[in-house]
């Protein structure tokens, strides 16, 4: 079950709307992780036992931590903290790598060992990346061990956030565990949001990828350099408006129920270098590599040389963590050099270039980026990047008149939907409404602010629920994460 789907939005969402709504306070956790075990169960029911186990197994290493810090035992604490750790990364790498490299290992050694029949769980990746930051966290002392197991598992398989993010440590929401508070003006902001994902989802991404998606599934040998600029332009968008759509439905999601998660997207294609990039995009990861690898690796507090290599680190395991593909891996050392060269010596340099030139030099290399990403077959990849740069095949053909006649003024739209420019005309739009500042007509301003943006709103539900019902392309990026 996903988000962006009538099952979720017509049944799933408002059943447990309601029966949140009209349950004790005291039994509302329980609720949520009974709902969330269902939510996860609905696809794979039988992969509900890692999540459990991962569940039970943090749960009980956080007690021991505990345990073993109140009798000052260093050496138990370091032990169990190293058991948590390992049995996580044990547990993703053998759901998620084991084929990856048994399928390496037949290519190298022209050996033919049989690959393993197993699926990817799904957000196995997140949660994992949640369980073990909460025993780091109890280790550290940041936290306290959480000895409610209803609560700590709710935690981990709050259904808003498990499949897709953002990546919630649990220092963030201790305290919201059991002392959230659910009132009318959150429900509606959390539904507003909620449903600028949803369009963000079904209009904007899925609507993109179709392009992208005839493209790649198109003759190479017939793509022209501008067809390939086309599609990986729509892909660049495809992916924000899909994962920021789910962020944001995550984000509303939590307000309905009472949590304030982290924000996880800050208009990322307006940055203007890649290290302002990586400040905007998926900040959740970024801030989860930053506090447990590359700050205990020594971060760059020791010599130049060391902190290039836990740069280098860092970037191998976050393109590692998107995939069990290599591409994924040559996608994160291509961004590792990107801002290698831009904290040794191009930052300085693009200080004195136009803002308007610094922007365009960090959408091409974004761009481009996603090139990596999007294509797990190296030989296509590679074909693919010559047409892009003008090495083989026409320059323009009418397959790209076609597409630009078809998407031109969609991907204009996508373009401008992805900037801060509609975050600047809200902003004029409401200091206009609200420019007399008496009592009267700043409630007045107020209503009709909120009036207006109800209204935006149920455009977007409508419009989606048109496309959905339509049975129109909904495919799901990060399911393979």
């Amino acid at each position: 079950m996903v988000f962006s789907s009538l099952i979720f939005v017509c049944i799933f969402l408002p059943v447990v709307l309601v029966l949140y709504m009209i349950c004790p306070v005291k039994y509302r956790n329980l609720l949520l992780l009974l709902a969330s075990l269902f939510f996860y169960a609905w696809g794979e029911p039988r992969y509900i036992l890692i999540m459990l186990f991962s569940t039970v197994f943090d749960y009980a290493n956080g007690r021991l931590l505990e345990y073993f810090g109140d009798r000052n035992q260093p050496k138990g604490k370091k032990g169990i903290l190293a058991l948590s750790v390992v049995g996580n990364l044990g547990i993703l790498f053998f759901f998620k790598y084991s084929n990856l490299l048994i399928h390496s290992w037949n290519q190298l050694t022209e050996s033919h060992m049989a690959a393993l029949k197993i699926a990817l769980p799904i957000g196995i990746s997140f949660y994992t990346f949640q369980t073990m930051s909460y025993t780091i966290d109890v280790y550290r002392g940041k936290v306290k061990a959480q000895h409610n197991f209803i609560d700590f598992a709710m935690y981990v398989s709050m259904f808003p956030q498990l499949i897709a993010g953002p990546i919630v440590r649990y220092q963030y929401i201790e305290n919201q565990l059991s002392g959230r508070v659910t009132d009318a003006e959150r429900w509606v902001k959390g539904m507003q949001r909620f449903l600028v994902g949803l369009g963000k989802k079904v209009i904007f991404a899925n609507q993109i990828g179709l392009l992208w998606n005839d493209i790649l599934q198109g003759n190479f040998q017939t793509l022209s350099m501008a067809e390939a600029w086309l599609g990986a332009a729509a892909f660049t968008f495809q992916i924000y408006f899909d994962f920021s759509g789910y962020s944001d439905m995550a984000i509303g999601l939590g307000h309905m129920f009472g949590f304030t998660l982290p924000e996880n997207f800050e208009h990322p294609y307006s940055s203007k270098s890649i290290t302002e990039f990586w400040r905007r995009w998926h900040i959740t990861l970024s801030a989860w590599f930053r506090e447990y690898v590359y700050i205990p690796l020594g971060g760059n507090r020791k010599g130049r040389q060391r902190q290039i290599v836990n740069l280098f680190i860092v970037w191998f395991l976050t393109g590692l963590w998107h995939g069990a593909s290599w591409n994924f891996v040559l996608w994160g050392i291509y961004f590792f050099v990107i801002l290698l060269a831009e904290k040794l010596f191009l930052l300085k340099e693009m200080e004195r270039w136009p803002e308007i030139l610094q922007h365009v030099y960090a959408v091409f290399f974004i761009t481009v980026g996603w090139v990596l990403f999007a294509i797990e077959d190296f030989s296509k990849m590679g074909y693919y990047l010559q047409v892009m740069f003008g090495m083989k095949n026409p320059v323009f053909n009418e397959t790209a008149l076609y597409y630009l006649q078809t998407y031109g003024i969609f991907l204009v739209i996508l373009a401008i939907a992805s900037s801060r420019l509609p975050i600047r005309l809200v902003y004029r739009l409401r200091k206009y409404m609200l420019r007399v500042e008496t009592e009267f007509a700043v409630k007045k301003g107020k209503k009709a602010e909120f009036i207006v943006y109800s209204i935006y709103t149920l455009v977007i539900l409508l419009v989606s629920m048109g496309l959905l019902i339509s049975g129109s392309y909904n495919p799901f990026l990060y399911f393979r994460f």
